[in-house]
């Protein structure tokens, strides 16, 4: 995998990172030993991001797109409203199984909605206006996720957008692989929508940080 900073720079800023909760650690635990491609997990550090992120925005409606085991929504859900509600969307029913089980040992797990399917079919019958908005599923579908949330998202709300560098693959002269060429294609199509600002983040494979006006 493509390393945007050090090793020893990245375990010093793990160090100084507020730990993982049990729950947490023992989800990851379960998933490197149990599940394939099990670095699809967001892990300690970025679980962290995320969990200040929406400790910050209070986010009364979260959706998640690309549940995998579950770590990232239960970060997600942190910071989420005392009545609000978290959907988040798997397409795996494996993986939408293990989530599940796990969510099942949150103190929010009555706020945690989870469904099994294709987000392009679930997401328009949904009938909120977010305020927080994780993506992290089909690379080659970001345009299309991004199109069907915007209009949906209250002023101010945020997306996140993981994997945005593609394990520097976005870099190449010549970018070959379907999925590098998406979100290459994702990256230029935010940057020039004027209905939202962003930053690029360097953190881990890259995270966007999009904000509707």
């Amino acid at each position: 995998m493509f390393d945007i900073i050090s090793t020893a720079i990245q375990q010093y800023c793990d160090d100084h990172t507020q730990p993982e909760s049990e729950v947490l650690k023992k989800l990851t635990r379960h998933t490197f030993a149990n599940v394939l491609q099990p670095r699809m997990l967001s892990g300690h550090f970025q679980g962290r991001l995320l969990s200040m992120f929406s400790q910050m925005i209070k986010p009364k409606y979260i959706l998640e797109i690309g549940t995998f085991t579950g770590y990232s929504a239960l970060c997600l859900a942190t910071g989420l409203h005392s009545d609000g509600e978290l959907h988040t969307i798997e397409i795996r029913n494996e993986d939408a199984l293990i989530a599940s089980e796990n969510f099942k040992k949150s103190k929010q797990a009555n706020q945690l909605n989870l469904h099994i399917g294709n987000a392009l079919e679930i997401i328009p019958s949904l009938p909120y206006q977010w305020d927080l908005v994780f993506i992290d599923a089909d690379k080659v579908a970001y345009i299309d996720y991004y199109e069907i949330i915007v209009p949906k998202l209250n002023t101010g709300a945020i997306i996140i957008a993981d994997n945005v560098l593609f394990h520097g693959q976005v870099l190449e002269a010549t970018i070959k692989g379907k999925n590098a060429l998406a979100i290459h294609a994702f990256n230029e199509h935010v940057a020039n929508d004027n209905r939202t600002e962003q930053v690029l983040l360097t953190i881990r494979d890259g995270l966007s940080i999009i904000r509707k006006k």
